[in-house]
């Protein structure tokens, strides 16, 4: 294998099961990502959006760093239009002292799911515009040299290293090539948008004491079983929670596939579920192991970020396990 390969969690609530379960199943998901051999391991931010837990990413990106020991930790991302950076330099610093050379800082540029979250958040749409201001802020709080705020120090941030990536939504592959920060893309808009983005980035990066090269992660949902429909069975309880919240605003609690499958979609629905699905990769190990390596070809990724969410936590493990076989990952030793 040359590339490495990560896991992002969502925390989705699963029917039947609360909040407070969909926390504790994402922090012992982690450790059973741990001892497959994984890289990383990231959680997200969403705020008051039903069905997902995954609130507040540095508090449960402790819990996760806690009840594991060797994986590296992060977020996929924190939204950086919704703080401060002060105490965002703050809250990695904090985390990088009690676990260090484990944390990574993802940040992401998305505000509110809502125009009731974004009022609640004391945002805009338009704050938005302002992250690559913010991302540079940041960045100068842990290297001591910010200048805006003579005086003010982010402690216990200041002077340490904590990698930081940045996740490409609008602009957001041109501004990681200018601070010289690692990317981390999904092919959500097709394959040639995804290559075209990735070109200018490398085409247009700087190096930096973040890094000395261009470094492109590729997030894209992962399913791996005995055959293509046993993996888009796994694919579909999120793939159509994130349908049924664009045409209704709610993300709901996962499902059981069969009962989904079993509903009266309309045309549209249906239309669009099949497209999210094309859009993952699932399959047998041999399958996956194609596609997969495809894709990582075709993008030239240094890693890839496995985003896969399903009803079934155990089958769940079970594919990511088989991933991991694909792979070829070393099972860290006890």
């Amino acid at each position: 294998m040359t590339y490495r390969i990560s896991v992002l969690d969502r925390s989705p609530v699963r029917r039947g099961r609360g909040t407070g379960q969909a926390l504790r199943d994402t922090v012992a998901f982690a450790g059973d990502i741990e001892a497959l051999g994984y890289h990383r391991f990231w959680v997200s931010e969403h705020h008051g959006v039903p069905g997902v837990a995954g609130s507040a990413p540095t508090v449960l990106a402790a819990a996760v760093a806690s009840a594991t020991g060797r994986i590296r930790v992060g977020t996929g991302g924190v939204m950086l239009p919704n703080h401060r950076p002060l105490v965002v330099a703050e809250q990695f610093g904090v985390l990088d002292s009690l676990f260090p050379g484990r944390i990574d800082l993802g940040l992401g540029r998305s505000v509110g799911f809502t125009d009731g979250v974004r009022r609640a958040l004391g945002q805009g749409k338009e704050a938005a515009d302002e992250f690559g201001g913010q991302v540079r802020e940041l960045l100068a709080f842990f290297r001591g040299d910010q200048a805006e705020y003579p005086g003010v120090h982010a402690i216990p941030a200041e002077g340490r290293r904590v990698p930081a990536f940045l996740l490409a939504t609008g602009s957001g592959a041109a501004l990681a090539a200018e601070l010289g920060l690692p990317l981390v893309i999904a092919p959500v808009r097709g394959e040639r948008v995804l290559l075209d983005a990735v070109a200018r980035y490398r085409d247009e990066f700087r190096p930096s004491d973040q890094a000395a090269q261009p470094y492109v992660v590729v997030s894209t949902a992962v399913a791996v079983a005995d055959s293509a429909a046993a993996a888009r069975r796994l694919l579909v309880p999120e793939a159509w929670a994130t349908v049924y919240s664009r045409s209704h605003g709610v993300f709901p609690p996962l499902s059981p596939p069969d009962e989904i499958l079993a509903l009266a979609m309309t045309d549209r629905e249906r239309a669009r579920l099949d497209q999210t699905l094309a859009g993952q990769i699932g399959g047998s190990p041999e399958e996956v192991a194609d596609r997969l390596g495809a894709l990582v070809e075709s993008v030239g990724a240094d890693e890839v970020l496995v985003s896969t969410s399903t009803y079934d936590q155990s089958a769940r493990v079970d594919s990511f396990a088989a991933l991991a076989r694909v792979a070829g990952l070393a099972v860290p030793a006890a």
